[in-house]
């Protein structure tokens, strides 16, 4: 359960329009580097904490998401990608992830000059086809934040996992205002929309933050794990 916990909640993506909202600044900022921190919860009870890290050399960037649940599991997620105006073009993403004494792997190659995506999840290894615009489940994050602060989203976004290209959607289900140990935030409520009934993500993203996510909270069935914000460093509007 606490690996799938962190599985689940290192995809923090996205939203819908928030120029649509009254009061939320309508600039647009060019991505930046920052560092937010989070404490992990599960079925309500604290059990740890996460941190998100964005960095740039050049026009290589990198997205990193690390969350530990005490001693029972961790997990690290990153992402490697360029960045052509606001259109993010993946390069490489990692998942490891370890429950007691139990370990898995996950890697992800976009090969856009051999037109092919190439996986491994532990031993088995995948090829399908590449189409431009693919992203991982990590930086799709960063590519819909962006898209957000540039006017609107895409009908659905072409995300990558071990398996193959699957579309994934975003609902936006209003405004709200949460409350964190770092402060009281505006935020943009965004539901991800998932084919098992009983499965519900949504996100929460501070303007104020450049559209970081504040909150995160991921159901399923009975169960629920969240992140909330607890510190931040980084471009603020």
């Amino acid at each position: 359960m606490a690996k799938f916990a962190i599985k689940s909640l290192g995809f923090a993506a996205g939203v819908s329009t928030a120029l649509l909202f009254t009061g939320f600044a309508s600039q647009a900022f060019a991505m930046s580097p920052f560092q937010a921190n989070y404490q992990f919860s599960y079925n309500g009870k604290n059990m740890g904490s996460a941190t998100r890290t964005l960095s740039k050399s050049g026009n290589n960037w990198s997205y990193v998401f690390v969350a530990k649940a005490g001693g029972i599991a961790s997990a690290t997620e990153s992402s490697n990608f360029s960045l052509n105006g606001s259109n993010i073009t993946s390069g490489s993403f990692k998942r490891t992830s370890k429950i007691l004494v139990h370990n898995n792997t996950m890697s992800i190659n976009f090969n856009p000059s051999a037109k092919t995506i190439n996986t491994k999840k532990d031993d088995k290894a995948r090829s399908f086809a590449w189409k431009a615009g693919v992203l991982d489940e990590l930086n799709a994050e960063l590519q819909i934040r962006e898209d957000l602060k540039n006017g609107g989203l895409k009908a659905n976004y072409a995300i990558a996992d071990a398996k193959e290209v699957e579309a994934r959607k975003f609902v936006k289900q209003g405004a709200e205002k949460v409350k964190t140990s770092y402060g009281t935030f505006d935020t943009v409520k965004v539901v991800m929309k998932h084919d098992k009934p009983g499965r519900e993500t949504v996100f929460w993203l501070a303007p104020k933050l450049d559209y970081a996510p504040v909150k995160v909270s991921h159901l399923d069935g009975k169960t629920s794990y969240g992140l909330l914000l607890t510190g931040y460093k980084g471009a603020t509007n």
